[in-house]
């Protein structure tokens, strides 16, 4: 990659951690299931009118809507809400990762080679720690609930990986269409119609002006100019090139929730999550293997890449790799973190 395109690569993985220290901001404000529903509802506004819909079935852009759109940031609102520090929320995220490659090795009959178990069974181990350890601490129900949303993303992620867009970001926007209307009649059902009414009426006082700006902040910086510049950068490189920097975006997470908020994780969760880390790159990180031959020959990468769940398979869509990323919008481009 050319220097430019690294620093824009590392620009995308700033916008995306601080997405949930804006989240976060968005959230005293709003209630998470109605805030769902703004997020998707501006955005999708604009699509309809300007954006041609994808040329995909329409079962696998409803999927990736209610995979990512529904599942994922509901259940991630919620657990925020209910006590989940932002920057330990970006790093549970990631098990929409391990999630990703045993539901593709299930559904889709995807080989899973031995690279890909040994991630899975270290995320997998550094979530369990995470979990016993806020179990005995804290609340064990907002980790429930994000890793309730990392699956959520998964699933979404199988929907966009299925939906194989010609025009991935086209597909990043039209999911938007799927969440406001489910997502509204639940915040109704949830939330009521008084605390949806006052959210809403006061949401332009000084007041509520921080909250507004993280909403802001997550639609336009997070998902419209992020997935601009990923989407742009994976249609120039390979994604095993590309998709390593969506792992600084935890980093990132933890970084300025900790600058902004004073969150800090104890020991024992920074292990768990440096472990959690490492499954997802050791499963995602092209393996480098030499053909056999008389002279060696050249290097050849292993097709078994599995990504993080924000990446499309644009080089080659028949590879039977998975891709996976911190936003999927993520198999192919569609996940927002």
């Amino acid at each position: 990659m050319q220097s430019r395109d690294r620093l824009l690569a590392l620009l995308v993985a700033v916008c995306w951690g601080l997405n949930f220290p804006a989240t976060a901001l968005a959230l005293q404000h709003f209630p998470p299931l109605l805030m769902v529903a703004l997020r998707f509802g501006i955005l999708a506004i604009p699509t309809l009118i300007l954006i041609p819909r994808p040329r995909v079935k329409l079962r696998w852009l409803v999927g990736t809507g209610l995979g990512i759109g529904v599942l994922q940031f509901s259940f991630l609102y919620l657990g925020m809400a209910a006590g989940m520090p932002a920057g330990l929320a970006s790093l549970v995220l990631q098990a929409s990762a391990p999630f990703t490659v045993v539901l593709a090795g299930i559904f889709l009959a995807e080989r899973i080679t031995r690279r890909q178990v040994i991630g899975v069974v270290l995320a997998v181990a550094g979530l369990g720690a995470i979990a016993v350890h806020r179990g005995e601490t804290a609340a064990l129900l907002p980790v429930v609930l994000t890793l309730a949303g990392a699956l959520g993303w998964a699933i979404g992620n199988l929907c966009s990986r299925q939906a194989a867009a010609p025009n991935p970001f086209h597909l990043t926007l039209w999911m938007s269409v799927i969440p406001p209307v489910p997502m509204l009649a639940i915040s109704l059902l949830v939330e009521g119609p008084q605390r949806i009414a006052t959210a809403l009426t006061t949401m332009f006082t000084w007041q509520a002006l921080p909250a507004v700006s993280g909403l802001l902040y997550i639609i336009v910086i997070a998902t419209v100019l992020g997935y601009g510049i990923w989407n742009g950068l994976l249609a120039r490189y390979p994604s095993s090139s590309v998709a390593p920097f969506s792992m600084l975006v935890p980093i990132v997470g933890v970084l300025s929730s900790w600058a902004m908020f004073g969150e800090r994780i104890d020991a024992i969760e920074a292990v768990a999550g440096a472990a959690v880390l490492a499954g997802v790159l050791v499963g995602s990180l092209p393996m480098r293997l030499r053909r056999t031959g008389s002279l060696g020959g050249p290097e050849a990468t292993s097709s078994d890449v599995t990504e993080s769940a924000t990446t499309p398979p644009v080089e080659d869509p028949g590879q039977d790799d998975l891709r996976n990323s911190p936003n999927a919008h993520k198999g192919t481009g569609s996940q927002v973190p």
